[in-house]
Order: structure tokens, then sequence, then C-alpha cells
């Protein structure tokens, strides 16, 4: 699977922005889909995570709230809608996936085998 994030830019708090993720090479169905972000200095984190049937969602609770992730399988791609942006949130966002990935190892970064390159996010105060 290859993955193509898109959608970052510069916004000011409390602004929106969503993100997109379009995936190649095989469909999403049955693919679990997720995003992490990475803060300069810090190490990459889980945000949000879409399971394998698309049925479930899971959030960081720094996000819960204020980010959706949705997707739209017959279009191979994945959002995330991000309202209320904090300063706090400035980060490369990386959209993950995975087909075999099971619900209580979404949050784990390494157990995600495909990765997109990255958009970046700048929320200013």
């Amino acid at each position: 699977v290859q993955l193509q994030a898109s959608g970052g830019g510069v916004v000011q708090a409390g602004e929106s922005l969503r993100l997109s993720c379009v995936a190649s090479g095989r469909t999403l169905r049955n693919v679990a889909t997720g995003w992490f972000r990475q803060a300069p200095g810090k190490e990459r984190e889980f945000v949000a995570a879409s399971t394998r049937t698309g049925g479930g969602t899971v959030y960081s609770n720094s996000v819960k709230g204020r980010f959706t992730i949705s997707r739209d399988n017959a279009k191979n791609t994945v959002w995330l809608q991000m309202n209320s942006l904090k300063p706090e949130d400035t980060a490369v966002y990386y959209c993950a996936a995975d087909a075999s990935i099971i619900s209580s190892s979404l949050r784990i970064e390494s157990h995600w085998d495909y990765w997109g390159q990255g958009t970046q996010v700048t929320v200013s105060s």
C-alpha cells in the first residue's frame, strides 16, 4: 500500500484543517487506517485510528472531541478533520495503514506496516 498525505498548512489557533490520505496499490476495505504526528524534538505519537472494518474509531486523549477520522473505501481515502486547533497540535502528521493490526494495538506505532510521507501542520497562537 502506498499512502499520500496532504492538506497540511498554517492556521491560527481555533481554526480547522482537514487532512487527506489517499491509498494506492490495494483497496482500504478491511484495512485499519490511522494518523500519527511528530512535533519537533518529540517522538511520533498516536492521534486517531479507524479499525479494519471501519466500524470503530480510537482517539488520543489530547484530540478527542476536536478531531474526527473518517474514510471512504470506494475512494480509497482517509480524512482527519481537525477542529479547534491549538499551538500544541503543531507537528508533521502521518497516515498509516495495516491489514492485520488488531484493535488493541492501534495506538502502537511499531505495529503499523504502511506509512505516508507526512504533511506539516502549524498552528500559530
